[in-house]
């Protein structure tokens, strides 16, 4: 009986992810809308959505380059040291000719004193925070752009698993037909055993049959729910409804002559990361120039708590420079530089790889219609040997098994045709992404 091992293992192509179970719940679904769900609902897309709006927070805050820090504060402070102690008193304009005695001078009693104290720094020439800032800038450009490849590759996922509902759909009409075809075989034999013109084992082998297609009949329904609950899983649906296939031609048409595009989304984050490598490399190199920045204090003094009795200001610009920092910026340039060029490799990598992948993807879509073309022709032979071994069978110049046989070559070649529509579809869909273009 290896034939029916031969069917057993033909559904195992069907197999996909989670637990097969029965489900009620059944609606059409178009693919446009799957892909239009899963680029909206999906975690990964959601992910992708969050990780630009942190680069754009990101760069928000390179705005204090540009815009002074204010601070407002209120001490309270008490002492007997002698420095202190006349400091709180100069500071709070309340000096007497009596503060001048050596022995207050030298052993005072505790000077209180309150400030209030607002205070403003204000950057004004810092060329490696500008460069920074610029780097900030292109970190929200790299995110737009792997949020874009995180939704092309979405759109790939839903297709695929789209075309999985389509094959289990059609796994389902194959192993449907079969079964009206045994159970024909079956009503003939069983009425010729009746008659004593067979053997009861020919009748029974016909019952396997039947069990096993039924058995993989129900297997391949079960097939639907979980390529329906894989679909639901990409559109962050719920999970439990079976979906119909409403699209049945997309990807009909081979283009031969695609190919990768130079500026595909992946391809522009890798160069957008080179190019803020390169501007970080130029922050930390203008970190060596002097910065010039100004700052100021306005406060009031008191030796009561809530008063606001001295006030003074104080405001200036600094210039500094640092001349030597241990090579620590040497240093952190030379890592700059070998994380660059790691990244220029990398992009190098991932273009030979993509070009590689397109290669076999134009393979796969050329086996794949030779495929298609075999398994028609097939077809209409098993169909024909079939019709012929039935006749014959009525006659009785053959056996069940031949019969049966000729039932699983019929399935087989079914089977192998629907797989290979498959495979031709899931390799454009695939030839698209890889070929996809940044708009």
């Amino acid at each position: 009986m290896g034939y029916l091992k031969h069917l057993v293992g033909l559904i195992g192509i069907l197999t996909f992810w989670g637990q097969s179970y029965a489900q009620t719940n059944t609606s059409p679904l178009a693919l446009a809308e799957a892909i239009s769900k899963a680029t909206q609902n999906n975690r990964a897309a959601t992910i992708a959505t969050l990780d630009e709006q942190v680069a754009a927070s990101n760069y928000k805050q390179t705005e204090a380059i540009y815009l002074p820090q204010v601070s407002l504060s209120y001490t309270a402070m008490s002492t007997n040291n002698p420095l202190n102690a006349f400091g709180f008193k100069l500071q709070q304009k309340s000096i007497s000719q009596a503060d001048f005695n050596p022995d207050l001078l030298n052993h005072p009693n505790g000077t209180p004193d309150f400030t209030t104290k607002l205070e403003v720094q204000q950057p004004l020439i810092n060329m490696d925070r500008w460069y920074m800032r610029k780097g900030a800038a292109i970190q929200v450009e790299i995110y737009q752009l792997k949020k874009t490849r995180t939704k092309e590759y979405l759109a790939f996922a839903v297709q695929k698993a789209y075309l999985q509902l389509q094959l289990a759909y059609n796994a389902v009409s194959v192993l449907e037909d079969a079964k009206k075809t045994i159970k024909a075989v079956y009503t003939f034999t069983d009425n010729h055993y009746k008659q004593g013109l067979v053997q009861k084992s020919d009748l029974l082998n016909v019952q396997v049959q039947i069990n096993t297609v039924e058995s993989n009949l129900t297997k391949a329904k079960s097939n639907i729910g979980n390529a329906s609950d894989y679909l639901s899983l990409l559109m962050g649906q719920s999970t439990g409804i079976i979906y119909t296939v409403t699209d049945n031609t997309f990807y009909t048409n081979t283009d031969s002559t695609a190919t990768i595009a130079a500026n595909r989304s992946d391809f522009m984050a890798m160069q957008k990361a080179i190019e803020a490598s390169n501007i970080m490399i130029q922050s930390s190199k203008k970190s060596e120039l002097p910065k010039l920045n100004a700052f100021g204090s306005y406060q009031l003094n008191d030796s009561r708590m809530l008063g606001f009795g001295a006030n003074a200001y104080l405001v200036g610009m600094q210039l500094s420079w640092d001349i030597f920092k241990g090579y620590r910026t040497k240093n952190t340039i030379t890592t700059q530089t070998l994380e660059r060029n790691k990244l220029s490799e990398q992009l190098s990598q991932q273009k030979e790889e993509s070009a590689l992948e397109l290669s076999k993807t134009k393979r796969d879509i050329a086996d794949a219609s030779d495929e298609i073309i075999t398994q028609k022709s097939g077809i209409s032979q098993a169909e024909e040997a079939l019709r012929i071994l039935q006749n014959r069978y009525e006659q009785g110049l053959v056996n069940t098994t031949d019969v049966l046989q000729a039932t699983t070559q019929l399935s087989q070649q079914k089977f192998g045709l629907a797989q290979a529509v498959f495979n031709k579809k899931v390799a454009l869909a695939y030839q698209q992404f890889l070929t996809a273009s940044n708009k």
